[in-house]
């Protein structure tokens, strides 16, 4: 689909939208309804709607509506309010941006207006610093070649100034001329492709008749970017408002669900259903009761025929008295806590790097948890593992080495020597270096030449150019001037056919004004450049010379040229400005044009840049592998190059330690033999003590994704190290939800915009702050300076987030499932003792309210201050973060454990209060009041337990709130309207309510205090060996994985190996948690595809058992 735009002219038939900006969500007639449907479209939400309803019926409701009702309309309130706050924020900013004041040509004449205002066809004129206000074509600069600079941070996070060119046919108008322009622009419908604009304009008489102009990426001005060193520019408004490419990519990312959250929703699943059979048990009980034993009561009285729904009366009682079962608070607690992790990230000062003063950045607040729990690290090597800070070390030219000596090629002799000598070959190469490139050169005030590089490696090639005396002095639309040697070189610029992942090559076409000559000037990967080299030509030298700096780690381009002629050029110019002009397929188009020049290249040598690692890089590794986390490199960058950068940070072993298969092949059953040779060879060597790891590149990777992805899953799952070559960025987000497909928890990292795909398709996506740009940062979950802070990432913040988030879901679960346990009690007992199984509630709706809200929750939230060990402990002993990939802290199991432990408080509660004043002649509101201060005592205490350290808001949430329980009902007490009128007060003046408080309080506690300090004492798990050395006051040794291996291997005896296809349909079980290891967790009663795993054992003993996975 197309689109034409007129320019300049406002009487045009075609519209399109305004320039207003609009990010908001909601309007003011919209909010309510939008905001209460969104918060309605969720399962929990709509239970607890469904339950405030019931409550509303005089009939069923056991307690007041408002217990329901007043946490429900808190919560809405407060999500309502969150959001309206933040669309409120989004609207300032719409404001400011659509009442901006712009210069815009009207009949000839600038006029200002604000930027809603401009219309599709306007021409806008911009002065040095002005943000561009909308997608515009570039008609006219200041500069005389017209040629002007734009920073686009805004829009893809990159600093380097970048050039755009006003388009051929706008070349030499005066900018009087530029107001009375008239013509029509053919552009796609509106994308949010920022690197692509494939259209054409053809401007009317009397500027230029009728002549077809290609226009592309370079020939615009995209929203949001700045004019810089530029005194003015011009250009014509082709998409506007939420139509331009900025407007087009902006959206809501899919939310990530983490496995704590899939395990809460399971979990509410199983309480519900557990639920459902209580109230209908207790219903038939209940109905039976009364048509029996209800109507001999002289008290009770029921008509003789009651209405058709009578017998749903008692169930549906019950139904709202059990409904507290799932803590309505629960996903209110879950936000507020999580949304405190994501500030403790960005506030760690240990995770700010100085260097290029970037913090550590939470962009997703939700998935913190997540952290601790990853399996698997997927990351880019340039930028990410390295500095991206390229360095020129050597070059091969005509087959001679220079730099081989002394490691550095702008100081060998021998290469000064040929260049004083003026050798052809070496000139030329030079020339290449220097032209044969998007930099950009800027020339101070004092003359000084700077380059602005959007590569880091053009950026080397230029710089070492110009130390080898081959200066670029100036670039415009069409003239490149060269300095060499103090003589002045000048080229015109005819034509540039430019780098694309798919030809992984760039060439110029230039005419040299010394002599007229035609020539192409072409550098690129080895496979792009070598196998177009001329008839004849030896590459043997070449191919060791690559072979060579890739085995030290270096980055390789390859350098060729070839003259042509005037008639080939001129024949092979008219089918590029016909692709050029294309509207349709033009990337297509151009790549099949070039391919018919780009041929007959007389190779002129190879250039090796270095990139260094960044520092702290192997330990990193080596700290996370310790951890059991498995790594990937995904590069695309040469296989010997991704080999040694591997070898230097620890990411795999050299020989004998380690072993390095090559997964390689041209075709189909190439590819099928290497891949099933390595995956037998690596089933062989599974038991032995070696690591072992494999190698594949971006060809055979395409064949295998496409034909053999249960098979490389199976290879995946063996290997605990890959390194992928050559990959583009759509393979490295298929191998992440490759290893998504198999249930494991993935972390994808990058700096650049290729690694994009890759973060975003992970479970979690961390982008590094790097020279590439902000793309890869901003597109992520979590941002971060440099690779190292990696480990602080994973093993401080996510292990800790994971311990709190585990305690504080199932405690939520366990207060309100103790609550409720004693209301279900009181219908049980006796069969009629106190309620005749009528759903009546023990407590009224104020406490029931103040309980849920206040009492329990307030001392729980203070868990994010709580560590099970310090932070320098569990740096020193990365091996535990095995506790939290296994799910060991929240499972069904772990959940079992608090259940029984509200049954059995539940059981305490109840029947210490009963029997205490079973013989005295109390209220119901003062027995509810002695079973609620049995509750809150227990809660107090329970929170106290189970933390593993303390701070003064920890112990001043706990207690103070201990405290306030008693300060709040005995002012209540003291009001004769609130039904509980001298209840305190008389309640503390009997001996018997502390007695039985106590009572509830060591019957309830001791048995847990019991098996605490059985399991801490003689069943000592990794992390209770290590919280005893730290209270000790002893040194903190650094655990091996022994401990952890031997309760593990347990449970592995009857594993057998099975197909990956088997993965899908299986049912598992889990067994209860009997110690403090990680056995107990999730086991599969049959096989699974990854139990041949748990044979490789020795292979894996210097990191950790692999925990069975569910699909």
């Amino acid at each position: 689909m197309k689109r034409f735009v007129y320019i300049n002219d406002d009487s045009s038939p075609i519209s399109f939208c305004d320039n207003r900006v609009s990010n908001r969500k909601y309007t003011v007639l919209n909010f309510l309804p939008k905001n209460l449907w969104e918060q309605f479209s969720r399962f929990m939400n709509q239970y607890f709607l469904l339950i405030a309803c019931l409550q509303l019926w005089p009939l069923i409701t056991p307690v007041n509506p408002a217990s329901t009702w007043g946490p429900l309309i808190f919560i809405f309130a407060v999500s309502a309010t969150k959001e309206a706050w933040d669309d409120y924020n989004r609207y300032l900013s719409d404001k400011k941006a659509n009442e901006k004041k712009i210069w815009v040509v009207k009949e000839g004449i600038r006029k200002h207006i604000e930027a809603q205002d401009i219309h599709v066809g306007n021409i806008i004129w911009l002065r040095e610093n002005d943000e561009v206000p909308c997608d515009l074509v570039l008609l006219g600069t200041s500069d005389p070649q017209g040629i002007c600079f734009v920073q686009t941070a805004a829009l893809d996070g990159e600093t380097d100034l970048k050039t755009r060119l006003i388009p051929s046919a706008c070349v030499g108008l005066a900018s009087e001329q530029l107001y009375k322009m008239k013509g029509v622009i053919e552009c796609p419908n509106p994308d949010k492709d920022i690197r692509r604009f494939d259209a054409n304009m053809r401007l009317f008489p009397p500027f230029l008749d009728n002549d077809l102009c290609p226009l592309t990426i370079k020939n615009t001005l995209l929203q949001s970017c700045h004019l810089r060193n530029t005194e003015w520019a011009c250009g014509v408004a082709v998409y506007t408002g939420n139509e331009t490419k900025l407007g087009m990519s902006k959206g809501i990312p899919e939310p990530k669900l983490t496995a704590v959250d899939a395990m809460i929703d399971k979990l509410t699943g199983a309480i519900f259903l557990f639920q459902l059979v209580v109230v209908i048990v207790l219903g038939f009980a209940g109905n039976i009761w009364k048509d029996t034993e209800a109507r001999k009561q002289w008290y009770v009285k029921y008509p003789p025929e009651g209405p058709w729904y009578e017998l749903l009366i008692i169930p549906l009682r019950f139904e709202l008295l059990c409904s507290i079962m799932i803590p309505i608070s629960i996903k209110v607690s879950l936000d507020l806590v999580k949304s405190l992790y994501a500030k403790f990230i960005d506030w760690d000062e240990e995770m700010f790097d100085h260097d290029t003063n970037t913090p550590s950045h939470a962009a997703n607040t939700a998935i913190s948890e997540d952290l601790g729990q990853v399996e698997y690290i997927l990351t880019d090597k340039t930028g990410t593992l390295t500095e991206n800070r390229m360095v020129f070390r050597r070059c091969c030219i005509s087959g001679i080495l220079y730099g081989s000596a002394s490691g550095d090629a702008l100081r060998d002799a021998e290469l000064l020597n040929a260049i004083s000598n003026n050798v052809p070959d070496v000139i030329r190469f030079l020339t290449i270096m220097a032209i044969c490139n998007t930099v950009i050169p800027i020339k101070s005030n004092s003359g000084a030449i700077s380059y602005k590089a959007q590569s880091q490696d053009e950026d080397a090639l230029v710089n070492a150019a110009a130390q080898l005396h081959m200066v670029l002095i100036s670039k415009s639309s069409n003239i490149i001037e060269v300095n060499f040697s103090s003589t002045a070189l000048q080229y015109v610029l005819l034509d540039i056919l430019e780098f694309t992942s798919d030809r992984k090559r760039m060439s110029v076409i230039v005419k040299d004004c010394q002599n007229g000559k035609i020539i192409l000037l072409c550098k690129g990967a080895d496979e792009a450049i070598l196998p177009h080299a001329c008839a004849g030509q030896q590459m043997r030298t070449y191919i060791d010379a690559v072979e060579q700096y890739a085995q030290l780690g270096l980055r390789t381009l390859c350098l060729g040229w070839r003259q042509l002629e005037d008639d080939d050029y001129n024949e092979w110019s008219h089918m590029f400005k016909e692709a050029s002009s294309s509207v349709t397929d033009r990337e297509w188009k151009l790549a099949e044009i070039c391919q018919k020049i780009e041929h007959n290249l007389e190779i002129l040598g190879v250039t090796a840049i270095e990139d260094r690692l960044q520092d702290g890089v192997p330990e990193t590794i080596e700290i996370l592998r310790r951890a059991g986390i498995n790594f990937w490199m995904l590069t695309g960058d040469k296989q010997d190059t991704a080999i040694q950068i591997a070898l230097s940070c620890n990411f795999i072993s050299s020989e004998p330690r380690g072993q390095l298969l090559f997964l390689n092949g041209k075709n189909e059953g190439e590819v099928f033999r290497s891949l099933d040779r390595i995956l037998r060879t690596m089933k062989l060597t599974s038991s032995e003590p070696k690591e072992v790891a494999f190698v594949v590149d971006g060809v055979s990777l395409e064949i295998i994704l496409k034909n053999y992805k249960e098979s490389f899953a199976e290879l995946a799952t063996l290997s605990r190290t890959a390194i992928c070559c050559r990959v583009t960025p759509s393979q490295k987000a298929q191998l992440v939800e490759l290893f998504k497909s198999c249930d494991y928890r993935t972390l994808a990292v990058g700096d650049g915009g290729n690694d994009v795909r890759m973060i975003q398709q992970a479970d979690i996506g961390v982008g590094i702050s790097g020279r590439e740009g902000l793309q890869a940062a901003r597109a992520a979950d979590y941002s971060i300076g440099k690779f190292r802070f990696l480990k602080r990432l994973i093993l401080v913040h996510g292990r800790y987030s994971y311990n709190r988030t585990a305690f504080l879901s199932q405690y939520s679960f366990y207060k309100s499932l103790l609550i409720c346990f004693i209301q279900i009690l009181l219908s049980l007992s006796s069969f009629s003792l106190f309620s005749g199984v009528s759903g009546t509630s023990l407590f009224n709706s104020v406490s029931l309210m103040a309980y849920n809200v206040f009492y329990t929750s307030i001392p729980v939230l203070t868990c994010v201050f709580d560590k099970d060990l310090s932070e320098k402990t569990v740096m020193q002993n990365p091996q535990i973060l095995v506790y939290c990939q296994a799910g060991r802290l929240l499972n069904p199991s772990t959940f079992a454990g608090w259940f029984g432990r509200s049954v059995y408080h539940a059981m305490v509660v109840f029947l210490i209060t009963a029997h205490a004043y079973a013989d005295e002649k109390s209220e119901i509101e003062q027995l509810s009041m002695v079973a609620l201060s049995g509750c809150i005592w227990l809660q107090a205490f329970v929170v106290a337990l189970e933390m593993n350290s303390f701070t003064v808001l920890q112990l001043l949430a706990i207690w103070g709130n201990f405290g306030a329980f008693y300060v709040i009902n005995s002012l209540a007490s003291a009001v004769p309207s609130f039904g509980m009128y001298t209840i305190m007060f008389r309640l503390f003046r009997q001996p018997s309510y502390w007695i039985t408080v106590i009572l509830i309080l060591g019957i309830g506690m001791g048995p847990v205090l019991a098996i605490k300090y059985f399991r801490y004492t003689y069943r000592s798990s990794t992390i209770n060996i290590l919280q005893q050395q730290e209270r000790s006051g002893g040194p903190v040794y650094a655990m091996g994985l022994g401990s952890l291996e031997s309760q593990l291997k347990s449970s592995e005896t009857d594993m057998t190996p099975l197909s990956i296809t088997q993965l899908k349909n299986r049912n598992s079980v889990f067994e209860p948690l009997l110690s403090d290891s990680p056995t107990a967790t999730r086991r599969s009663v049959g096989s699974s595809a990854f139990d041949y795993l748990q044979a490789a054992q020795g292979r894996l003993s210097s990191s950790h058992s692999r925990n069975l996975k569910n699909n």
